[in-house]
């Protein structure tokens, strides 16, 4: 019953966040969509923050099992932008909220996620030491990152996908520069 309560509160909550900016959902709007009292919320959640916070982990977890391995940096961004535009006014809503740093440092995640599985499978022959390799998937994040943030902060067009993509063209060969000098 708790899990149902809490997946209740969940989806009520990302129906008013695609409705709405995150700053005017309150918990009382909270408990009258999803029919319960305001005790069964703190049950749950010490604040929106904490159950935006748990949703943000959830789907990143979600997002990351459903594509065990990653075969370019371009179809890791396809789907991190497929989901994005599913989800457009509830994404931008959290990223102009005073909750980004958890959008942020989850997003971080999902792009090293990301970046880990698509170094395994392009370079599975290469051994580099775990300060290399660490350096090799920092770059390669924050790469994604930025082009992911500065996607959402100029409103998530969907007509810049095409340049994002020819943005990852062009940084094709980092990764084959980066383990290259680092093996010398």
């Amino acid at each position: 019953m708790a899990d149902f309560t809490r997946q209740a509160i969940k989806a009520a909550f990302i129906d008013l966040l695609e409705e709405q900016p995150l700053t005017k959902i309150s918990v009382r709007m909270l408990t009258e969509r999803c029919k319960i009292n305001r005790n069964t919320f703190y049950y749950h959640y010490q604040d929106i923050p904490a159950l935006l916070e748990d949703i943000i982990i959830e789907q990143t977890n979600v997002l990351i099992k459903s594509y065990p391995s990653i075969s370019s940096l371009k179809e890791a961004l396809q789907v991190a932008f497929d989901y994005a535009l599913q989800h457009r006014q509830a994404i931008l809503h959290i990223y102009h909220s005073f909750t980004r740093d958890v959008f942020v440092e989850n997003t971080l995640q999902l792009c090293k996620y990301t970046v880990t599985s698509y170094i395994a499978a392009a370079f599975p022959d290469i051994c580099l030491n775990r300060s290399d390799h660490d350096a090799l998937i920092s770059v390669l994040s924050s790469l994604l990152l930025g082009i992911v943030i500065s996607w959402i902060a100029e409103g998530m067009p969907s007509d810049s996908i095409e340049t994002m993509n020819r943005m990852l063209d062009l940084c094709e060969d980092v990764p084959s520069m980066i383990i290259q000098k680092a093996l010398r």
